[in-house]
Formats: C-alpha cells, sequence, structure tokens
C-alpha cells in the first residue's frame, strides 16, 4: 500500500507540473513608436493568450522578447505580418531547454556534507538553499549567523545571511530572487555567500569592507514563488498569495513597493505579470524587508539582483527627474560594469531604470534610496535574451563571478564614502 502511495503521488507531482511544449519566445524587432504601441496593445491581451512578456514593449531602441504557446502561436505571427513587424525565433521550443535543465539538477540531488562540496555550478531547489544555509553557518558561527525577518505568504521562512565582525556597524543588502523565475539569481547568491567566507581574511579589500560593515543577504528573497517554480511552472514570476475576486494568483514584488506606487510601469490587472497588488507593501516577502530596513536604521547600499538582460541601474525607475546623487550613482556604476567587464569581457548598460530600460513604479530601489540608502542599485545578470531565464547552469559560476567584481567595486565605494 505504501508503494502505491509513493507511485501514486510521483504520478500526481510530475503530471502537475506545466509545461512548455512548442512554446516559442520570439524576439520582436520593432521599427518605430507605432509598432511599440501596437505591441503594447498586443501586450493588454496577454493573459487571455496566454502570451508571457519577458522583456515588455517600450522603445524602439530595445528588443521585445515574448513567449508564445502553442495555441496562439498563428495568431501572434499573422498580427505581426499584418502589421510588419519583424522578429526572429530566440527560443524553438522551451520546454527542450527545461528538459535539459531538469537532467543536469538530477545529477545533484543528494544532499552534500558541507559546503565545500556543494555543487555551485548546477541549479538546486528551496530545500538545498536553505540546506547550505544552516552549513554556511555552522561552519563560519563566527562570521556568518542566520535571521528570519519574516514569513511568507506561505508560511516558509525569509532567512537572512548576517555576515559581520563586530556590534554596531552600519550594513550593506544584497537580495537575489525577488523574481522566482529569475534561477542564475538564487544560484549567484549561494555562490556569493561561499566567497564572502572564503575571502574573508584572505582578501584585504574584503577584510576591510566587513571590519568596518555588515553584510546582509537574503538568496530566496520570493521563497513561495521560488518553490513554486520547482514544482508547478517554471516560469513563475511572482509572489503566490491569492487575489480576492480573481483567479489570478500573485503579486509583481518589484512593483509593490512604496514609491509611486500603482504609477505607469505597473499594472493593476492581477492576471498581469506586473500587477502591483492591493497596496504598497500588502506582500509579505516586501513587508519583511520594509521593516527591516527601517529598524535597521543604517543601511548604506542596497543591491538587488534580477536577471536578465545585462544592465546595472539606478533610480529612478517611476520619474524621470535625476536622483540628486546621479552622478555619482553613474561615475560608480560605470566603475562596477569595468570591473565586471574585466573577466570575461560581458558587456553591460547602464544608468537610471527609467533611461536604460522602461519606466516601472513601485520597484524596491526607488523605495530604498528615497529612505536615505544613497548606493541602491539594481543588477539585471546574463543573458541578453539567447536564454533569458533558463540559463544554462554551466553559465552559473562565470555570471557569479564577475558579478562579484563589480559588488565589490560597491561595497568598496561605499566604505570609502560614508555618509
Amino acid at each position: 500500500m505504501d508503494r502505491l502511495l509513493f507511485l501514486a503521488s510521483l504520478f500526481v507531482a510530475v503530471f502537475a507540473k506545466k509545461t512548455f511544449e512548442q512554446h516559442k519566445v520570439l524576439r520582436i524587432n520593432a521599427e518605430d513608436e507605432a509598432q511599440i504601441s501596437l505591441l503594447k496593445e498586443l501586450s493588454e491581451h496577454a493573459p487571455r493568450l496566454g502570451l508571457d512578456f519577458w522583456m515588455e514593449p517600450v522603445h524602439e531602441s530595445l528588443p521585445v522578447d515574448v513567449r508564445v504557446p502553442f495555441h496562439s502561436l498563428q495568431l501572434v505571427r499573422a498580427f505581426l505580418a499584418y502589421n510588419e513587424i519583424e522578429y526572429d525565433v530566440m527560443i524553438e521550443n522551451v520546454q527542450d531547454l527545461l528538459d535539459d535543465e531538469g537532467r543536469e539538477m538530477a545529477k545533484y540531488r543528494a544532499l552534500p556534507k558541507s559546503t565545500d562540496d556543494f555543487v555551485y555550478s548546477a541549479y538546486h531547489n528551496l530545500n538545498a538553499i536553505y540546506s547550505f544555509m544552516d552549513m554556511l553557518v555552522k561552519e563560519n558561527s563566527n562570521l556568518v549567523s542566520k535571521i528570519v525577518i519574516g514569513q511568507s505568504y506561505e508560511r516558509r521562512p525569509l532567512n537572512v545571511l548576517k555576515f559581520s565582525t563586530g556590534a554596531n556597524r552600519p550594513g550593506i543588502w544584497i537580495d537575489t530572487g525577488i523574481h522566482s523565475r529569475e534561477w542564475v539569481t538564487q544560484a549567484s547568491g549561494i555562490w556569493f555567500a561561499k566567497k564572502i567566507v572564503t575571502d574573508y581574511r584572505r582578501d584585504p579589500v574584503l577584510t576591510d569592507i566587513l571590519n568596518n560593515y555588515d553584510i546582509f543577504l537574503e538568496i530566496v528573497t520570493n521563497p513561495d514563488g521560488f518553490a513554486y517554480t520547482h514544482s508547478s511552472d517554471r516560469m513563475w514570476r511572482k509572489t503566490r498569495k491569492p487575489n480576492p475576486g480573481s483567479s489570478c494568483v500573485g503579486v509583481d514584488p518589484n512593483r509593490n513597493w512604496d514609491a509611486n506606487f500603482g504609477g505607469p510601469g505597473s499594472s493593476n490587472n492581477p492576471c498581469s505579470q506586473t500587477y502591483h497588488g492591493p497596496s504598497a507593501h500588502s506582500e509579505p516577502e516586501v513587508k519583511a524587508i520594509v521593516d527591516f530596513v527601517k529598524s535597521h536604521g543604517n543601511l548604506k547600499a542596497f543591491v538587488s539582483i534580477h536577471s536578465y538582460s545585462q544592465m546595472l541601474l539606478y533610480p529612478y525607475g517611476y520619474t524621470r527627474t535625476p536622483a540628486k546623487d546621479r552622478p555619482e550613482l553613474h561615475k560608480l556604476a560605470r566603475k562596477a560594469i569595468h570591473a565586471l567587464q574585466s573577466l570575461y569581457n560581458t558587456s553591460y548598460k547602464f544608468g537610471s531604470i527609467i533611461t536604460t530600460i522602461y519606466q516601472a513604479s513601485g520597484g524596491t530601489i526607488d523605495w530604498t534610496y528615497n529612505q536615505g540608502i544613497k548606493y541602491s542599485y539594481t543588477f539585471e545578470l546574463r543573458d541578453t535574451g539567447r536564454y533569458g531565464f533558463i540559463l544554462p547552469a554551466n553559465q552559473i559560476v562565470p555570471t557569479a563571478e564577475e558579478t562579484w567584481l563589480a559588488l565589490m567595486a560597491i561595497m568598496e565605494h561605499t566604505k570609502n564614502n560614508p555618509y
């Protein structure tokens, strides 16, 4: 009987998972503002058609990436042809990439006994990441502790690693995985954590930073969404909190902050990928960070890490009015990106959110900057669209290594320029 129950549960787990057979990712290249307007009209029908815009239509200088399910492919192609809008197929079959990803992950299901044995070049599920955190703390209790800043909607702990060498220090915050499907970010966060404990007392620059500042690292900022990407829908972006009056679940946690909340660049449609939620800080995952920032009161840098498109961004996203510290933020972004590029020659764009990528209201770093955290930045990691959110695991470590150089530039500048 036990074996039958096990097989039944395995059957449900396998067949409940959403598949993406014959889903294609199109890269659409608009020629002018008129074509962008047409694509915006198409995006308004995304929930009904099952379209998933990986890169939203904003202006003609940026491509538009959209995952199109098979049942909508003919309609979308007809729409583009009728309006003479050019496109390329970036991913021929999304499920093929996910199958490759799954086979690679299956090689590393056994939990290691130490962080030295952890496979940093593979993607891991939530339990494995939580286990890694506990091992790291146990192995480095003089440097690392785990604090729980709240609970997710589904009552998972919101774990933050605190790297500290003394009391009453100013802080630097780093978070990864606020959008759950951006797996290279959580994987990079794991690598960063190990890098910090490895390099402390070996790297004089990092040692100096940690002798003066605490570093707070939240590796899985959206644990409900992340767990759901493993169990049910690899392409899930949002939180998992139900929306009253709608069958659509979840809020975009990077549109839920009290920074022009509900303004342009966010959606009031609960079925949209950029749904801002019923009110600012309505999501417990966001509110926990808000409460932590306010209670700490002395964070000097705040870095939120996303993927993809290879950009380093600073405030603002909701207004074209330059941040008062724009010259310094821009200069530091340039320095960080040069450091990043020095390793593998990976090219990044940089600038304010609204001028570099798109207008977005209710974003994380706009709120933190308005709270007085001058060095507020958002990364968009690899790649530029060939794989998008399904970046192969063999790019995890190179991505983390190069990003670390940029993070070090930001952290060192923060230490050397107190305010």
